[in-house]
Parts: C-alpha cells; sequence; structure tokens
C-alpha cells in the first residue's frame, strides 16, 4: 500500500483549526477541548470555504483508501464521532467503519473502535510491513504530529493537500521552519469553485538542487 497524508491547509500552511470541533464530542472521545492552547483562537476558518467540490473530493478519497492510519488524538476524535455511527451511510464514515485502522501509540492500550490495532515499539517498522503489503492507499487523515514524523522517516509516498484560501496567520503550520527536504512530482491538480486548490504530489527523494559550476 501507498502511504498517503491527506490535509487541510490554508495558504501560509496552517494545519491547526481548520475545524471547530463540537466539544461534547471532543469529551466524549477523550480529547482536551479547543481552547485556544498557545494563543491559538482563529478556529473554523476552513467550513466557510468548503464547497461540493471538496466535499466529493474528500468522500471519493475516503472510498478509495483501503486502510487508514491515525495518530492518537485524531484517532480519538474520530472514534467519538464516525466510530460512534454520527450520520450514518454518510460514505466517509462508511469507508471508515468498515476497513482497517491503525493507531500509531505508545500510550493506547484498548481501543474501543472495530477493527482497530494499535502500532507501538518499532512503529517505523509496523509502517513498513503496511506499505509492503499489497493494495491501494494506506491514509492519514489530521495527524500532524504523525504526518511530520513519517516525512522525517521518509515513509511517505504521496501528500495530497487540500489548500483553502486564507491567510491564517497563526497556529501550527504543516511544514515546520525546520526538517526534511523532499522532492516532490505533481500527479493531480484540481481547484473548486470557492477557490481550494487540491494538489497530489508523489515524493520523489530528496530534492535536487543547483550547483555552481566555475
Amino acid at each position: 500500500m501507498k502511504l498517503t497524508t491527506v490535509t487541510n491547509v490554508s495558504v501560509d500552511g496552517v494545519t491547526q483549526g481548520h475545524r471547530r470541533i463540537d466539544a461534547e464530542t471532543r469529551r466524549e472521545a477523550g480529547a482536551p477541548d479547543q481552547d485556544g492552547s498557545g494563543g491559538f483562537e482563529r478556529f473554523g476558518w476552513a467550513p466557510p470555504l468548503l464547497d461540493d467540490g471538496a466535499s466529493t473530493f474528500i468522500s471519493q478519497a475516503f472510498q478509495r483508501a483501503d486502510a487508514f492510519l491515525f495518530g492518537r488524538r485524531t484517532y480519538e476524535i474520530f472514534a467519538g464521532s464516525w466510530g460512534a455511527g454520527m450520520d450514518p451511510g454518510n460514505p466517509v464514515g462508511e469507508a471508515l467503519n468498515t476497513r482497517p485502522k491503525y493507531v500509531a501509540s505508545t500510550t493506547l492500550a484498548d481501543p474501543q473502535w472495530a477493527d482497530t490495532t494499535v502500532l507501538s515499539g518499532d512503529i517505523a517498522g509496523a509502517i513498513g510491513e503496511l506499505r509492503a503489503q499489497p493494495g491501494g492507499a494506506l491514509q492519514v487523515w489530521g495527524s500532524g504530529t504523525l504526518i511530520r514524523w513519517l516525512l522525517d522517516q521518509r515513509l511517505v509516498d504521496e501528500i495530497v493537500l487540500l489548500t483553502y484560501p486564507v491567510v491564517v496567520g497563526q497556529g501550527t503550520r504543516l511544514f515546520p521552519a525546520t526538517g526534511p527536504d523532499i522532492g516532490l512530482e505533481l500527479v493531480d491538480l484540481q481547484s473548486t469553485p470557492k477557490g481550494l486548490t487540491i494538489q497530489t504530489y508523489r515524493t520523489t527523494g530528496r530534492p535536487q538542487y543547483e550547483t555552481t559550476t566555475t
């Protein structure tokens, strides 16, 4: 399976707070409330820009997944909503509830969502084994901390960015100021009526750099 990350991101690279998650859903999932930690308070910048084109892409992307990989916090939020039967019949919920789910965590001991496997110990090795299995996509949604770690480990095969036409101006960004260098090949580019661009990149190892000649 190819490991594919799918991320909602602003033009200035922010991923934090792209939607305001209902506080009750977060409590049921055991996740902390969005209390503006670190001074962040600009929650919910993505939904006003979400249109039918982007929603269709998201639904179809979930349907293409053979399995899902999450960090613990994102897993708990998804389990507390989709795993609890939120919006039955929705293609996103159908995919999440019928396909294998993996959680990279050293602390989660007893996941309640059916068909969940916890990856601990040699997480990089376990993910490498999943990538070696036949199939389509092992998708990572949200899970920014996990995605940055996967990029550091060079375990990502494909990066999908849903880029919203907004500058948030604060918050955690997908790519840190210092991180791995990654070459990319654009394999698909779409746009939506409200101005989202959806870029799909294949990773190609380290990028090439210009060399000086004399």
